[in-house]
């Protein structure tokens, strides 16, 4: 077992800034993929911010980025918009929104 999902997430996709650490257990993407559905916001902007520092580089999949989007959390929304920017004009009036919805809850 990881003792984080950031360590989950480090050894079943890598770490572009330090090595993999072996861990010897069986990596399943779709096992993963439970963990950020339902973990909180803190730990979610713990593994997106160590493994993908600069917002464009890292090796996290978008689809596992994408899963860090949380409605009622405006830096999970942040987070969404930032990555969502970085993939062209097609997903701009998405990411605007986000930031949007981000600055409203801040403001409530």
């Amino acid at each position: 077992m990881h003792r984080t999902l950031t360590d989950h997430a480090r050894c079943l996709y890598g770490d572009e800034y330090r090595p993999t650490p072996p861990c010897g257990l069986e990596h399943s993407e779709s096992r993963f993929i439970e963990e950020p559905t339902f973990a909180d916001a803190d730990t979610l902007l713990a593994m997106v911010r160590e493994l993908c520092p600069n917002v464009a580089d890292g090796h996290l999949p978008v689809r596992v980025r994408n899963l860090t989007h949380r409605p009622d959390d405006p830096a999970l929304m942040r987070e969404a918009a930032a990555n969502l920017w970085m993939h062209g004009p097609g997903w701009d009036d998405i990411a605007a929104d986000l930031d949007r919805r981000a600055d409203a809850l801040e403001g409530a």
